[in-house]
């Protein structure tokens, strides 16, 4: 879709179409429909209606009851904050005394949105024109204040009054990118920015050391998704790591805890990707009173029973034998059959191991395999949801 064919979909005989598209019975046929249509009006403009209408579709999932309403492209679908990940951030601001943003790279806007809903002043800024329009008329479809304009990112002057806010590309034509130094706008210039009171999003796997002494890291998950790392400039004050964890909004920060090591207790837990990723394994064993099963493995242990949703609480219904063979005859003793295989430091293929214990037992069950000081231990264990 180019940018005239947008602005004509935003035109009454646009909206007409996209109404009608948004009518059709689940499960019809996008060559069908097209068909039809395309009798009626330009076939440039039905497959940008049909396209809206798939990706609105694709989009609930990240971004909730809003989706039905705002307008896309795919790549910049794919780039967009989830809302509760924007929302959380939103709120953080404001709590911090943030009055104005400039998004440095708006993309269709999704974080505009919940900084405007926030209660800050919103400025958008965007160098590919296409996108710039869309998230002007994303603002103007939900009623919400602010401006967006079509420029470079790098040539934007930031009022006094602003938090820059930036969200780098992180995919290319081939893909997800995984270094700093194939971000745009350039990692360089957001390092700079992050010397003040600047925020900018990351992909999850940024290294530790890669982050600019003085600026606080949060990482982020949604739903058991491990979706960004997000830096707090130095002028925010709140150096240091922590994570969070959505939708609850649960948080543990770095405190300098030395994990111990303790033998198996009644659970395992699991600690979210957040918690991993943010260096914090220790933090949460000393949170829950537990220790490391192994020094070099991210798997905790305890007596205390669930709590929160910083990790995933299993309870040890039986330690079994590690070794294939003799694994495979302690599950036909105990009638063991439709198996889930966690594992976590042992080099195993969950699928290869399910394949070779060839289990047909009636009582469904968990495994979980990992090294305990060193050595292989299995465990039969009942997930606590």
């Amino acid at each position: 879709m180019d940018l005239a064919t947008f602005d004509r979909l935003l035109a009454p005989a646009g909206q007409r179409l996209l109404a009608t598209v948004a009518e059709q019975p689940p499960g019809t046929s996008d060559l069908a429909l097209g068909t039809r249509l395309r009798r009626d009006h330009p076939g440039e403009l039905v497959a940008a209606a049909i396209a809206q209408q798939r990706l609105r579709e694709k989009a609930v999932a990240k971004l909730g009851p809003d989706a039905a309403r705002l307008y896309y492209t795919p790549d910049a679908l794919e780039q967009a904050t989830r809302a509760s990940v924007a929302r959380h951030r939103a709120e953080q601001l404001r709590d911090r005394g943030a009055q104005a943003v400039a998004d440095l790279g708006c993309g269709i806007g999704a974080d505009l949105i919940a900084f405007a809903r926030a209660g800050l002043t919103v400025r958008g800024i965007e160098i590919d024109p296409l996108r710039a329009a869309i998230a002007r008329a994303n603002l103007t479809t939900l009623g919400i204040d602010g401006r967006v304009e079509a420029g470079d990112a790098l040539e934007t002057s930031i009022a006094d009054d602003e938090i820059a806010f930036v969200d780098p590309a992180r995919r290319d034509g081939s893909g997800r990118l995984t270094r700093l130094d194939q971000l745009t706008p350039p990692w360089e210039w957001t390092a700079r920015l992050l010397d003040g009171r600047a925020v900018a999003k990351v992909m999850p796997g940024i290294a530790h050391d890669a982050i600019p002494t003085g600026v606080g890291a949060e990482w982020v998950s949604d739903h058991g998704d491990l979706v960004e790392a997000c830096l707090w400039g130095a002028g925010f004050e709140v150096p240091g790591h922590r994570a969070t964890v959505l939708p609850t909004g649960e948080t543990i920060a770095a405190h300098g805890a030395r994990a111990r090591l303790d033998p198996p207790r009644r659970f395992i837990v699991e600690p979210d990707d957040a918690v991993i990723r943010a260096g914090l394994v220790a933090e949460l064993g000393e949170q829950i009173g537990g220790g490391l099963l192994d020094p070099k493995i991210a798997y905790l242990t305890c007596d205390a029973p669930p709590s929160g949703a910083l990790g995933r609480w299993f309870e040890i219904v039986e330690e079994l034998p590690f070794r294939t063979k003799s694994l495979r005859a302690a599950l036909r003793e105990r009638e063991l059959g439709t198996l889930t295989v966690k594992k976590r430091g042992v080099d195993i293929v969950p699928e290869r191991l399910i394949a070779q214990l060839k289990a047909t037992g009636s009582i469904p069950a968990t495994l979980l395999l990992t090294r305990v000081d060193g050595k292989g231990r299995a465990f039969w264990v009942r997930p606590i949801d």
